[in-house]
């Protein structure tokens, strides 16, 4: 690879986005690549925002990218999704995970959730994908592996080797969750 491919992850706290940077950064590794990460967890423990930044290729120099270089976003929640937005690059990719979560301000009151989140993800991004990453994760036997579906999204978009997404996925989940994981990923990547 000689330019840098840039993969910004956003969501909430407690929806695996940190596990799912980790599992690209470690299988771009295992591929031969340069490849810098960074998180931002905030108030992730209470359900606030969280992102990660993963770059990757034949060099890279900074951990974060910067606001409009992003190549492909991927958003585990719609609200989130249309809030870091600006991180992609005009030719971008929007994956975006179909789940609402509502942030601490509509609970109490404060705000509203916005009804058409994703008419306003695709109206200003013309590459959005939206996935149902939890109805994946459910058919393949764990809601909670909506982070591998996305991940799986993700891969189809990348040229690494299905394998190494397999071995990168077997060593980092517990064991008896593997099966459900690697479904969660293959059904995302045929979504």
């Amino acid at each position: 690879m000689t330019d840098v491919t840039n993969v910004f992850f956003a969501g909430v706290g407690g929806q695996g986005i940190v596990l799912a940077s980790e599992m690209l950064a470690k299988a771009c590794i295992s591929a031969g690549c340069d490849v810098k990460q960074s998180e931002v967890h905030g108030m992730a423990q209470r359900g606030g925002s969280v992102s990660s930044h993963v770059r990757f290729g034949s060099r890279v120099y900074s951990p974060t990218i910067p606001q409009g270089e992003a190549d492909f976003l991927v958003a585990f929640e719609l609200l989130e999704g249309l809030r870091c937005l600006d991180f992609l690059t005009p030719e971008g990719v929007a994956l975006v995970n179909t789940q609402r979560i509502d942030p601490i301000t509509v609970t109490s009151g404060a705000a509203r959730y916005p009804d058409d989140v994703a008419a306003q993800i695709r109206q200003r991004c013309p590459k959005t994908v939206l996935v149902d990453g939890l109805a994946l994760a459910r058919q393949a036997g764990n809601a909670r592996a909506v982070n591998m579906a996305l991940l799986g999204g993700l891969s189809a978009y990348l040229d690494l080797d299905l394998s190494t997404w397999e071995e990168v996925i077997r060593n980092r989940v517990p064991p008896k969750t593997f099966a459900a994981n690697w479904a969660a990923f293959t059904a995302g990547r045929q979504r």
